[in-house]
């Protein structure tokens, strides 16, 4: 017998006191994840090397966003479909949508490592990574690839409970994982030396332990969106859907991801330092990222909710109200990093350049986050009432297309690190603007139903 939705229903009650709620253990998750990144940069830059960080995050980091990244970003096309059927009350097609996106995922995930294994050395020498990292990095690349279906099964699921409310249980597993991620890299690189197998085994096994409970939490519940291996199978009505909203997501982090490799190639002709210092840079202030990124994911699912309950007069209210919660946090975010940058670096490294460039980084970047708010909020509310595609266009050209462009010609001409880094927020400022005024049209209000007819 089916049981009631109400205990997470996001379509009653305070909206401002609804979406902090449903925030929090997102903001919290991600936090910790950030910190587990602090504490692995920690490991890797005073333990192993200059060589070992640049290695693991440099353009190693830069293909794990494109590619994982695309797959990942798509889980929200589905998160978005669960939402708006789970709002609708449509219990049994939330649980064929939930066997649907897992069916899915755990195939790509299989392919996408296969590739991963196979072109990691290709990809690696494409970008220029520097012949002092290059070895390392390959045998970094080529293990992180073998847990990328754990990866992607898990974010999928992560999204799913997200999407009909529950944003504390993948918070609770997430803490373990990171956890078991900080434990392991201790026992693999400071008891065992393996240096950067070590980092990158610990990653995976912790993926894995994340998985096995999400796993666990979706087979033993009682709600309608329990995970039924009868189930894992794909049923084109819900693909259809789940793929409109998400190809798009996942094209937007493709773009950012391939303007961020064109930008990793112009920081890797600025030397190893730089390339050592924008991987702690990416340390540092990712906090802000982390907590900007799970506001836009609330924000998503809560809307999504609503959307498919008709409730679009709390939507209206979510965007005034995400806009002040996203400023006041930014605000005080911004001002946190600066004043911690500095100390947090001499905990981070002991290279002496690589924390004096970091930090000017930093400059260049933090004070201008207030810029970010517009793009998290409505691209959250467009996403989750299911308009897809026009938001993308407008980070694509905005942001990814103007970077690009960026790097080929002004930077071309004036190769230094403050031009390199000018053109964040320069893109951060014109995508706000056109992101307002296309929200501001309405025209998005016509697209918005996903919700599927068996």
């Amino acid at each position: 017998m089916e049981t009631s939705l109400s205990k997470k229903d996001l379509t009653q009650g305070v909206v401002w006191k609804k979406l902090l709620v449903f925030f929090l253990p997102i903001a919290a998750g991600t936090c910790i994840q950030q910190l587990y990144n602090a504490v692995d940069g920690l490991i890797v830059g005073r333990f192993v090397g200059t060589e070992a960080l640049a290695a693991v995050g440099g353009s190693s980091a830069q293909i794990i966003n494109l590619l994982i990244g695309f797959f990942v970003a798509i889980t929200s096309g589905a998160s978005v479909v669960i939402a708006q059927v789970y709002g609708a009350n449509r219990q049994r097609d939330v649980q064929l949508a939930a066997g649907n996106a897992i069916a899915v995922f755990s195939l790509l995930g299989v392919l996408l490592m296969l590739f991963g294994l196979i072109f990691s050395p290709a990809m690696l020498r494409l970008l220029k990574t520097p012949a002092d990292t290059l070895e390392d990095a390959i045998l970094y690349l080529r293990i992180y690839f073998i847990g990328v279906p754990f990866i992607l099964i898990l974010n999928m699921e992560s999204n799913m409970l997200r999407s009909v409310g529950d944003s504390v249980s993948p918070f609770l597993f997430m803490v373990v994982g990171c956890v078991t991620n900080i434990l392991l890299d201790c026992l693999f690189v400071l008891v065992f030396e393996w240096g950067v197998t070590g980092v990158a085994v610990a990653t995976v096994a912790a993926q894995m332990v994340n998985m096995a409970l999400l796993t666990r939490r979706l087979m033993t519940t009682k709600e309608s969106y329990r995970l039924s291996l009868g189930e894992l199978r794909l049923k084109g009505v819900y693909l259809k859907n789940m793929l409109r909203l998400g190809i798009p997501a996942g094209l937007q982090s493709s773009m950012y991801a391939v303007s961020n490799m064109i930008i990793q190639v112009g920081v890797n002709s600025l030397g190893t330092v730089v390339v050592a210092s924008w991987v702690m840079t990416g340390k540092t202030d990712g906090i802000f990222w982390a907590v900007s990124n799970a506001l836009g994911a609330a924000i998503t699912s809560f809307v999504g909710q609503n959307r498919g309950a008709g409730r679009d007069d709390r939507v209206k209210l979510c965007v005034k109200q995400g806009m002040i919660l996203s400023s006041i946090i930014t605000v005080g975010l911004s001002g946190l990093i600066m004043l911690t940058g500095r100390p947090l670096l001499f905990i981070l490294t002991k290279d002496q350049a690589v924390r004096d460039t970091t930090w000017l980084m930093m400059v260049y970047f933090v004070p201008y986050y207030f810029t970010w708010v517009v793009i998290e909020v409505l691209s959250g509310v467009l996403r989750g009432y299911g308009d897809a595609v026009r938001p993308v266009v407008i980070i694509g050209i905005g942001i990814c297309l103007l970077r690009i462009i960026w790097i080929a010609t002004l930077f071309a001409e004036i190769h230094t690190l403050f031009v390199l880094c000018l053109c964040y927020p320069v893109s951060w400022t014109l995508t706000s603007g056109a992101m307002y005024v296309y929200y501001r049209k309405g025209g998005w209000k016509n697209r918005g139903s996903v919700i599927v007819d068996r």
